[in-house]
């Protein structure tokens, strides 16, 4: 993962002043959140909080919105949540439940065929375009739930991905300044069905991408300026064995170039989510091909995010 610089008019000037300097930081570093949805054990309220540095404890953001969908939606400053929160309530991560950091987004939006090495291993040319699908958000779930292995599919496979979560309205975007529309990033797994994904449907991807459960994310929302997510490490496992192991460096279409080419024609709404392809090493091009099954368990990890963890059961 790149280091982190701050800006050189906050560094150059402010460093003449010691007082502003600190200031200057503060500001800076309350970009640096990660946002989380939860539910306390015996409680069925969804509330929002931010993880401390080692993610053991929650603080409860209270006075704002308890979705961060709707957080994002009200443009609230960021800095205004960091300048309260010694005031908010902490709680023990393992006295709740920890929901997907997005409810109900507008949009999946998926990109195929994105990695280099995921196109190597399929003896594929790269894309001159990016190819788009989409996944309905009612497959959605938690980081930590399971994942139905429906019985009309025996071909249900892994694939990690990187999410950009969209943080204002975007459209005729330039790539210059793309990342100005995003909110921050978080894990996603794209289960597929891959015999409903190729051979199936017509060939339409839509059903071996939606079927319920299909879309694990989490476990928050880290903001945009915590991270360069240019070039991350991204990994999953199945049962302890790793599957996939790659950078988002080897990305063939970048985060501002799919912003760019996707608002020409689509407008991205605050919380629509973006999943930006797999690396190598999935379930389908294996020798033989491996699939899930009932009672495995899929790890999926990215660099300064964080794991997600998915049982898989019967359906």
């Amino acid at each position: 993962m790149k280091t982190l610089t701050f800006p050189v008019n906050i560094v150059g000037a402010a460093w003449k002043n010691k007082n502003l300097f600190i200031r200057n930081f503060r500001s800076f570093a309350a970009l640096n959140m990660k946002f989380v949805q939860y539910k306390q054990k015996g409680d069925q309220t969804q509330r929002l909080g931010i993880f401390n540095d080692n993610e053991s404890e929650i603080k409860e953001l209270s006075g704002f919105p308890n979705d961060l969908k709707k957080l994002i939606e009200s443009g609230v400053n960021i800095d205004d949540i960091k300048a309260k929160s010694s005031s908010f309530k902490s709680i023990n991560r393992s006295e709740v439940e920890i929901l997907a950091p997005i409810t109900e987004p507008q949009k999946i939006l998926c990109v195929g065929l994105n990695y280099r090495g995921h196109c190597d291993e399929q003896n594929k040319p790269y894309p001159k375009e990016p190819m788009f699908f989409s996944k309905f958000a009612s497959s959605l779930v938690g980081p930590f739930d399971n994942v139905i292995a429906h019985k009309i599919s025996d071909s249900i496979d892994w694939e990690v991905e990187l999410a950009v979560i969209i943080g204002k309205k975007a459209f005729h975007v330039n790539k210059q300044n793309a990342l100005d529309y995003v909110f921050g990033y978080s894990v996603a797994q794209d289960i597929s069905a891959r015999d409903w994904q190729k051979q199936r449907n017509g060939g339409q991807f839509l059903i071996g991408k939606s079927m319920d459960t299909f879309a694990p994310v989490g476990p928050c929302v880290v903001t945009r300026s915590a991270i360069d997510a240019s070039d991350l490490s991204i990994k999953c496992s199945v049962n302890g064995v790793e599957k996939q192991n790659g950078r988002t460096s080897e990305l063939i279409f970048d985060i501002p170039d799919i912003i760019e080419r996707v608002t020409q024609s689509i407008t991205l709404l605050p919380g629509d989510i973006i999943l930006t392809g797999t690396p190598s090493g999935v379930g389908m091009h294996r020798n033989p091909p491996e699939y899930l099954k009932p009672g495995d368990v899929i790890e999926s990890e990215i660099e300064g995010i964080g794991k997600i963890v998915n049982k898989v059961v019967e359906g």
